[in-house]
């Protein structure tokens, strides 16, 4: 994954391939603090902030970030204890559950929401019209998700266009070459193709609220071990909430630089990053019933899965969750 976030998204492959051999050795080293892994996505790249800020340490959460430049490893890395946690998202932890890997989902740093969209030329009007024309997208990504779901909404599928499996960098330059007819892809090319002219959103994350979120996911055994920890991580996330929310330019700094993009071109993230306080963690932590709940959402994420044949298994999402942390850090501040 090249630093613009170009693997961000990928679902799993039954975790094939070993990681290098320096990652392997962060298991063996002294476990004085808790490893979390994470990656190029702005709900993630902006626990820098907490780390820059100085607020692990205000919280008492030991913490070392370790960074990963391909999403993939993290998520194998997590399944394997290799890291304590790590940041992935809801579907990419489905198929780990599926397995029995003990894992536990403590918080949900943000819902993409719009950085996430199908671009077409400007005279396609809606997702019916690309009936029969092609779509680039890298398949079975968060993109291959949220096409089907807007496909499904205007009773087509993913079955009724002529999908062409390209990575996401390569999807928007095929489209601005006028090889395809739409893309579907994430930021900073969702951005790119619309400063072009050359295409419109059609359908995006922001149609389809709660559906992409991002978590911080950890083992279960590193949970009951360090649970201080990860108590101050909630609290430590909070903060950096306040903080994008309060100081936008101070945080695209911080972030940017961590992934070699000028602040300027790191802005476009965020307006179509729904960063998650209190009270979104809280309610996404929810019954079903709950728009935001991780459980209302899960069942179109598994149904997914199944039908590309991307899962073996059912997760237990219920069991997965556990909601004791925010829960605890609320009534703490009450």
């Amino acid at each position: 994954m090249s630093v613009h976030a170009c693997s961000r998204g990928r679902l799993p492959r039954l975790f094939a391939g070993l990681l290098a051999a320096t990652l392997l050795g962060l298991g063996a080293t002294a476990r004085a603090e808790v490893k979390i892994g994470y990656s190029d996505w702005p709900g993630w790249l902006a626990w820098a902030i907490a780390e820059q800020q100085g607020y692990f340490k205000k919280h008492g959460a030991s913490v070392r970030l370790v960074w990963f430049p391909t999403y993939t490893d993290s998520i194998a890395a997590l399944s394997a204890g290799q890291v304590d946690g790590n940041c992935q998202t809801w579907s990419d932890t489905m198929a780990p559950l599926a397995k029995g890997v003990p894992l536990k989902v403590v918080l949900v740093n943000d819902n993409s929401f719009g950085n996430d969209a199908v671009m077409a030329n400007p005279k396609f009007k809606s997702l019916k019209d690309l009936k029969g024309k092609t779509v680039a997208l890298e398949e079975f990504s968060v993109s291959h998700f949220l096409l089907g779901i807007g496909l499904a909404r205007e009773g087509m599928t993913p079955r009724d266009v002529k999908i062409v499996n390209l990575s996401a960098g390569d999807a928007a330059a095929a489209f601005l070459s006028g090889r395809v007819d739409a893309a579907t892809v994430w930021n900073p090319w969702v951005n790119k193709i619309e400063l072009s002219g050359k295409g419109r959103k059609l359908f995006s994350s922001a149609d389809a609220p709660c559906l992409v979120p991002d978590l911080l996911v950890v083992q279960e055994k590193s949970l009951a071990a360090n649970r201080k920890d990860f108590v101050g991580m909630v609290k430590a996330w909070y903060d950096v909430e306040a903080f994008i929310r309060n100081k936008p330019e101070e945080a695209v700094k911080i972030m940017a630089k961590i992934v070699e993009m000028k602040p300027e071109e790191y802005k476009v993230f965020l307006p179509g990053t729904r960063f998650f306080g209190e009270k979104e963690n809280l309610e996404a932590f929810g019954a079903a019933s709950q728009p935001r709940s991780l459980l209302n959402v899960a069942p179109a994420v598994l149904k997914f899965l199944e039908d590309n044949k991307l899962i073996e298994g059912k997760p237990d999402f219920a069991k997965a969750l556990d909601a004791s942390l925010v829960k605890e850090v609320a009534a703490s501040r009450k």
